[in-house]
């Protein structure tokens, strides 16, 4: 395929593809979206999630880190500071996403993608093992990376062009702190973006299905571009306490 160029100020015009996503990319309906990680760090020091049996290799090969004094405190924090996930001038993003809760975040590749809130770093992809040819679902997010909050939610970055130094399982970032850039890794067709899913912080239980997200993200995001701190903690508590960390994918 040959790599379109998207040139700074025109982002808004990719809400144009959307129905080239939706076609096959990053919201396809039969083909989730979304990495497994390469590391993550252990659940012990998280909200603690409801047990389930994790499926073997649902989300690709996996290691925990050890624990560490620097991962965030068990009880969620409230009143916490929350940014944009992505710091450019020009951004466009859709107020739902195609078969599931999640946002595509439109930008030029290269444009810094940074932590929403103060945290530590859960999983992180540093290799893009996505092929066409399956499986679809575990390695559609090529590069990626999540922050798991001190307000006990999970913030995922995927189709990043890199992570940046030092972002590494286990990790305490701030808000605002660099995490990688923007890129079209994994299974974003090609266009530059980033997915930004929310969801609990199921660590060790779950897979891409939940990471990916499970929430509409939008009207965070409204809030947090106009300078405001709209939380999603008490959304994501309810889902989860109803939900739990499902074992296995969705049917559709």
């Amino acid at each position: 395929m040959v790599p379109l160029t998207i040139g700074r100020g025109r982002a808004y015009a990719l809400l144009l593809l959307a129905p080239v996503l939706a076609a096959g990319g990053c919201g396809a309906p039969g083909a989730p979206t979304d990495a497994g990680p390469t590391a993550m760090v252990s659940p012990t020091a998280v909200v603690s999630p409801t047990a389930v049996t994790s499926p073997t290799g649902a989300a690709g090969p996996t290691s925990a880190a050890p624990d560490r004094p620097d991962q965030p405190a068990a009880t969620p924090r409230e009143g916490l500071p929350h940014v944009f996930p992505v710091r450019a001038g020009k951004v466009a993003y859709h107020p739902t996403h195609s078969a599931y809760p999640g946002t595509d975040i439109f930008a030029d590749c290269g444009e810094p993608v940074v932590a929403v809130t103060d945290g530590t770093i859960g999983e992180v992809s540093r290799r893009d093992r996505y092929k066409k040819s399956g499986p679809q679902g575990p390695y559609n997010g090529g590069l990626s990376v999540s922050v798991i909050g001190a307000d006990g939610v999970r913030y995922y970055g995927s189709h990043l062009t890199e992570i940046a130094e030092g972002i590494d399982a286990g990790v305490r970032v701030r808000a605002g702190q660099r995490l990688g850039t923007v890129g079209r890794t994994g299974n974003a067709n090609n266009v530059c973006h980033l997915h930004f899913g929310i969801s609990p912080p199921c660590l060790g239980e779950d897979g891409w299905w939940i990471r990916r997200g499970v929430v509409w993200p939008a009207p965070y995001l409204d809030s947090w571009r106009k300078g405001g701190n709209r939380e999603p903690a008490a959304e994501v508590t309810a889902w989860h306490r109803k939900h739990g960390c499902p074992s296995k994918p969705p049917t559709r």
